[in-house]
């Protein structure tokens, strides 16, 4: 997939099913928030909470289809020197991270990207603002892609 602000870059995507993974994590909050406002307005005498559910209400509304739009902004790819990640719609990041510079690299797959079939990848570098965190990852994907890094890695170690 090509974006139009970074020519000759030849982006890889991630799995939709993130998308989802954020929706369920959206929808138990909703759940509780409009719960606990409908529980308050029944209060003789108290401030309508129902208007602050409404406002949770309307928050989901737009999240459910953003969720969507910030899983499609989430890219990587492999280049001859290093691993670039961008992600973002309206605050774009953009983060090359050059391959002697790994000291880290681990996938973790917690009970809901399990049950999703997905995983994150999370590298480090000695520079915090380099650390990239690649979600949404298929678990083979993940392993393969942490297995290549730690791969290019080793042949590149920079000043170590």
């Amino acid at each position: 997939m090509q974006y139009p602000d970074t020519p000759g870059i030849q982006w890889r995507r991630i799995s939709s099913k993130l998308a989802f993974r954020t929706l369920v994590g959206a929808i138990i909050w909703l759940v509780i928030f409009v719960g606990v406002t409908i529980g308050l307005t029944f209060i003789p005498g108290s401030f309508p909470w129902w208007i602050i559910g409404l406002v949770f209400v309307i928050i989901a509304a737009i999240e459910i289809p953003m969720s969507f739009i910030r899983v499609r902004s989430i890219g990587y790819a492999l280049r001859d020197d290093d691993l670039v990640f961008k992600r973002g719609v309206i605050s774009k990041r953009l983060v090359a991270v050059p391959y002697g510079r790994l000291q880290v690299i681990d996938v973790s797959r917690g009970l809901l990207d399990r049950m999703l079939g997905i995983a994150s990848l999370t590298t480090v570098t000695a520079a915090a603002s380099t650390n990239v965190s690649i979600p949404g990852l298929t678990p083979t994907e993940a392993d393969e892609l942490r297995d290549h890094l730690i791969r290019v890695a080793e042949t590149r170690r920079a000043g170590l």
